[in-house]
């Protein structure tokens, strides 16, 4: 007999179908399992549409077996009306008689309601099992609602010297450190956030799109910070094709720390994650008032001898690994 570990692990595996699309919902997983068997699975659909457990339950094709199985999902079913109706309604009118959750839902419409509907209902209901991995993956709402601001992920690439841009260039385009395969995966994270952010020096030397170009997604929101409007229309982040925040002085106040009035005005525009692509004044910004999560640095073989040095910063280092001759380092705030 397969353990609740085996389960909400494939829970894990399906909610990662979500991610990008269900923002600012989580994207949850569930599975329905009956004799030691999985009879229905489903993930979130994109925001608006159906939660993960009503996707599992309508994916089952014989409902009887429903009242006689055990469903397992990665958060908490909600219980309160939002863009559909409650999860925990739905598995009560079903009879499904066991339910196991990975972790509990922080949102404060839920936080704990959930479970108390199923149990008055009769529901066995188990809470924790594989938290810490359920957790972790639901990061950026826990953040969100936990911290009132966004999931702050830092990402940059280094020369093997440590420079992230050379000291003077002839284009106002990127310089590229790494190679295209780190770039295409640049992209998939791209799209697996609600929007990302650069500074004005960025734009200006780099002209970049902040797209999602080299993977099939969701491009995110763009944010580019603009402290005395020099930035004219013609840069290819107000061409339209993505919604484009402008953060200039009439937003907040850059005399002071701005790191978090930049969480403050991002929370208020409902952005749970946020991916920080530079430049070094911008990363080490947030950085110095300790306001990220993650940080992503890719490290190539290239040398540059002179230039823009990378951002100082300490964090827990939790994955190494290669990108064809690209280093890719991921650390904690830890």
């Amino acid at each position: 007999m397969h353990s609740h570990e085996y389960y909400i692990n494939r829970c894990l595996q399906l909610a990662k179908n979500g991610l990008g699309t269900t923002r600012p919902n989580p994207a949850v997983g569930a599975v329905i399992v009956y004799n030691d068997t999985i009879i229905g699975e489903g993930f979130t659909s994109p925001y608006g549409g159906n939660h993960a457990e009503v996707n599992a339950i309508n994916s089952v094709k014989d409902k009887s077996l429903l009242s006689i199985s055990t469903i397992y999902v990665t958060l908490e079913p909600c219980s309160h009306y939002g863009k559909t109706p409650p999860c925990s309604d739905l598995i009560i009118t079903h009879k499904i008689p066991a339910v196991v959750i990975g972790c509990i839902d922080d949102n404060p419409e839920v936080a704990g309601k959930g479970v108390e509907k199923l149990k008055a209902s009769g529901c066995k209901v188990t809470v924790g099992v594989m938290e810490a991995e359920c957790k972790a993956h639901h990061k950026r709402f826990f953040t969100f609602h936990n911290k009132k601001r966004p999931y702050i992920i830092l990402k940059w690439a280094e020369t093997r010297d440590g420079f992230i841009a050379p000291k003077t260039k002839n284009e106002k385009k990127p310089v590229w450190i790494t190679n295209p395969y780190s770039r295409q995966l640049v992209h998939k994270w791209r799209a697996e956030e609600q929007a990302i952010l650069v500074g004005t020096n960025t734009v200006i030397q780099d002209n970049p799109s902040l797209t999602v170009r080299d993977w099939k997604g969701s491009n995110p929101i763009r944010i580019a910070l603009d402290k005395d409007a020099k930035l004219q229309s013609n840069f290819n982040v107000f061409d339209d094709k993505v919604k484009t925040i402008r953060i200039t002085n009439n937003l907040i106040d850059f005399e002071n720390p701005i790191a978090q009035q930049i969480c403050n005005l991002l929370h208020g525009e409902n952005i749970n994650s946020v991916i920080i692509e530079g430049g070094l004044k911008t990363l080490q910004t947030f950085i110095d008032e300790n306001l990220w999560d993650e940080a992503r640095v890719f490290t190539s073989n290239i040398e540059f001898k002179d230039g823009v040095r990378a951002p100082l910063f300490t964090g827990k280092l939790i994955s190494e690994s290669r990108i064809s001759k690209d280093a890719l380092k991921i650390y904690l705030n830890r």
